[in-house]
């Protein structure tokens, strides 16, 4: 586990820089005639923050106590920073970041184009309480359609969990294993977003709808689910194994997963033939 710590001159260095960069007309403040820097002066960051000078001239100086998480917030938005400058603000503070702004159920352009661009590869983009937002025609006819005329009914973990079809396209002495899998990566997007309305609705139904889900969640095991390898069981071209490679979006609540044959297996062979006779009907969902 790597322990974090507070970086307190690279602190100090980015205090400096970003109260450089904010102009008083930025903050609502006269220009004046007296300034000597284009920026805003430390009593004025401090007053914005809603601390004590001393106190935010002793961080500038590299030997403050370590800032609360409310302190950084603070300081992140006297100082304007933005996004990707909030988090580097909390890091050289040895602070775990704030979670950040989520993509929800928006897919991409870009992502959008990317599944297009792989015709022969099975690829879904998924959310990270594993709803699925899109797939190309090779990924459904290789793991199915989705249905979402019910609230949870593209949610690859609610479906697992309640309809037994799901189970079928895979060897059955691994169900256990993806059993809990498919927690544990909940349980991590659930700790990223503790009190998102959307996380409690799904985990009081699954927990009510199934008592292995409810036994599984109890363990209360962390698995954010990465590359892997798995088998599908497919009615037409039979078992096949798959390297599952995740790409995650910038965001985090979503990935790209992207199904590829091992290197020395027929996989390919079978996703050619998978291509010929099973996706004709298809079109990938938008």
């Amino acid at each position: 586990m790597i322990t974090m710590t507070i970086d307190r001159d690279g602190l100090a260095d980015f205090l400096r820089r970003s109260r450089d960069r904010v102009r008083p007309q930025d903050v609502g403040l006269p220009v004046g005639t007296r300034r000597r820097t284009p920026g805003l002066r430390r009593e004025e960051i401090a007053q914005l923050a809603a601390m004590s000078v001393d106190y935010y001239i002793r961080l500038e100086q590299g030997r403050g106590p370590q800032p609360s998480p409310e302190m950084l917030a603070a300081l992140a938005r006297a100082l304007r920073l933005s996004d990707d400058e909030r988090d580097h603000l909390h890091l050289l503070a040895g602070r775990r970041p704030p979670a950040g702004r989520i993509s929800g159920d928006h897919v991409s352009p870009g992502l959008l184009h990317l599944l297009d661009q792989l015709p022969t590869t099975p690829v879904q983009v998924l959310g990270d309480l594993g709803d699925v937002l899109a797939q190309n025609a090779m990924a459904e006819a290789l793991l199915g359609g989705v249905c979402t005329v019910s609230e949870h009914g593209r949610n690859v973990v609610w479906r697992w969990f309640t309809d037994p079809a799901q189970r079928t396209a895979y060897p059955a002495d691994e169900h256990d294993h993806y059993s809990r899998l498919h927690v544990a990566d909940l349980r991590a997007a659930a700790g990223r977003r503790a009190g998102d309305p959307a996380v409690t609705r799904l985990v009081e139904r699954l927990r009510k709808a199934s008592e292995e889900f409810s036994g599984l969640w109890e363990l209360h095991e962390v698995a954010v689910r990465r590359a892997s390898r798995m088998r599908i069981v497919h009615p037409l071209i039979g078992p096949v194994d798959l390297d599952c490679q995740v790409l995650f979006a910038p965001e985090g609540d979503q990935r790209v997963v992207l199904h590829t044959p091992p290197i020395g297996s027929d996989t390919a062979e079978r996703l050619a033939l998978l291509k010929v006779v099973g996706t004709g009907q298809f079109t990938a969902p938008r």
